[in-house]
């Protein structure tokens, strides 16, 4: 069943990512499964070997870096449905001070104007997450408010602390109660711990944070760990199969998360002038560097640890691409290539036909 996946991996590990698992589902049923590799391959930033090196199974549970994202819009979008808060009126209404321009929808589409990102750590390395959260929030808007679109880890941050103001509880647990919960993925969540940590897969060697080693089991994202391990933007970990879930709530109207006009709402076009692909909701709509040769109608969002999650639902797959492409360091060449080539075999299982190579 997985023969031509096992490949595609083999062909990347440990050249494009010392572990990878991957799956493609087929109208809710997984019709090919493949992990390689090893979950710490390094010991240090130099690649000297680790000297124990467990190997990725189909378990392994991987830092989503910024397909976290997701589960942070719909929370926001489960509130909207509970009339918490409206996707147009002003964040000011819930946490003021905030230029009143800016909107839960403007943060979704990456148009509120905000900078793309804020070392907060290195400006504030002596304060604590909330007080380098309120300097988060306090952040000037320094580009046009309502497009062109920039993709902003900052404004997401925001809607983070935006679901937890409207919401009444911190954002782990929103997610929790709103989306692990609901679909039933234990190993889905924030700052992982206990058992599960034998299962998670290294990223990157960092001599600032303590310990000895690359960062395992706490979030690689430098303004994640900085604001206490918990963002809009980062900070999610999960196995292959509890994405796979995710994203086929979302292929299947949303049940039991969100409604179905949400969803639908969550995958318009919202207009975000300036983007290379159409975006709707906190996700990217028939963006190639995330979907590859599964098309326009096909969306989802990646993340820089090497993740993605990719659903396309007029052929009814939705994929996974779960790697550590950080580990020991960043900046490695081919995990475009590797999506792609995932991407095109989930093709080839609803179309054997199908140009791979479009």
């Amino acid at each position: 069943m997985s023969d031509r996946l096992d490949a595609i991996l083999a062909d990347g590990v440990p050249r494009v990512c010392p572990a990878a698992v991957a799956l493609i589902a087929v109208d809710g049923s997984v019709a090919a499964a493949s992990a390689a590799g090893e979950l710490v391959r390094y010991a240090d930033a130099q690649g000297s070997l680790a000297d124990d090196r467990p190997p990725a199974r189909r378990d392994a549970i991987f830092d989503l870096a910024s397909v976290s994202k997701l589960f942070t819009t719909a929370v926001l979008l489960s509130l909207a449905e509970e009339g918490r808060l409206g996707l147009d009126e002003p964040v000011a209404s819930w946490i003021p001070g905030r230029d009143p321009r800016i909107t839960p929808r403007r943060l979704l589409t990456h148009t509120a104007g905000l900078v793309p990102t804020r070392r907060i750590d290195l400006e504030l390395p002596s304060a604590g997450p909330g007080a380098r959260m309120a300097a988060m929030l306090d952040t000037p808007i320094t580009h046009p408010v309502g497009g062109p679109y920039l993709y902003s880890d900052v404004g997401m941050v925001m809607a983070g602390r935006l679901a937890e103001v409207a919401g009444g509880a911190p954002l782990d647990a929103l997610v929790r109660a709103r989306v692990t919960g609901p679909l039933g993925l234990p190993d889905t969540g924030y700052r992982p711990t206990g058992p599960a940590g034998a299962r998670i897969a290294a990223t990157e060697w960092k001599a600032e944070r303590a310990g000895p080693g690359c960062v395992r089991g706490a979030v690689h994202d430098e303004t994640a760990y900085a604001l206490g391990g918990v963002a809009g933007h980062a900070g999610v970990f999960a196995p292959a199969d509890d994405l796979l879930a995710f994203g086929e709530a979302l292929r299947l109207g949303g049940g039991p998360v969100l409604r179905p006009e949400s969803v639908a709402e969550m995958l318009r076009d919202q207009g975000a002038e300036g983007a290379a692909f159409r975006h709707g909701l906190g996700v990217r709509i028939g963006d190639p560097g995330v979907t590859g040769p599964l098309g326009p109608g096909a969306y989802g969002h990646s993340g820089f640890t090497g993740t993605s999650l990719v659903v396309d639902p007029a052929r009814g797959l939705t994929v996974v691409l779960l790697t550590n492409a950080v580990h020991p360091v960043r900046g490695r060449d081919g995990i475009r290539e590797l999506r792609n080539s995932v991407a095109a075999e989930a093709l080839r299982l609803v179309d054997p036909y199908a140009d791979a190579d479009l």
